[in-house]
């Protein structure tokens, strides 16, 4: 038993992998979801059975391509279903295109596989679910703060100090300590 102890504890100090695995599989996965599309583009576009896919993706994810309409609908992540109505199913290496059709209004949408987090495929109890990687979203555009103010930041701030708001603002500085 000892040396099964000391097996243990050396798994348990050892050193972050040189190889990303996670990486490697998340990919892996995400080119099963490209077969599956790409099989079905071949079979002519129309889904066997009672198969039909929910795909879940980031909308800000570099490649993604939808309307304005849906991105502001869904600023971060949007689900979709392909079942009875699409059309235009593409799937190339790294992304597939679908037409769909969102309140009677047509939507050409663009997704790489990289932005997807998940596949579902109801009808056999199949599912996928990915890691979104930080490296791979789009920095959202936001508003300058109200009361982020450059005079404040040149000299350090007032600590707890009531803006004309009427909200606190207080400023931490998180330098060494002298």
């Amino acid at each position: 038993m000892p040396a099964a102890i000391a097996t243990w504890e050396a798994m348990t100090d050892m050193p972050d992998s040189l190889i990303p695995y996670d990486e490697i599989v998340q990919e892996a996965l995400r080119a099963v979801v490209g077969r599956v599309l790409g099989e079905v583009e071949a079979g002519g576009g129309m889904l066997p059975g009672n198969h039909h896919f929910y795909i879940t993706f980031k909308t800000r994810a570099p490649g993604v391509d939808i309307p304005q309409h849906l991105r502001e609908r869904f600023p971060d992540e949007m689900t979709i279903v392909l079942q009875n109505k699409f059309w235009d199913l593409t799937a190339a290496e790294d992304h597939f295109s679908v037409g769909l059709s969102f309140n009677n209004m047509p939507a050409k949408l663009v997704v790489p596989f990289s932005a997807i987090t998940a596949f579902v495929d109801p009808a056999v109890d199949f599912g996928l679910q990915f890691q979104a990687r930080v490296e791979d979203l789009a920095p959202e555009d936001h508003e300058e703060g109200e009361n982020d103010h450059q005079e404040d930041a040149e000299q350090g701030g007032n600590a707890g100090v009531a803006s004309e708001d009427g909200s606190n603002v207080v400023t931490v500085d998180f330098g060494r300590k002298k």
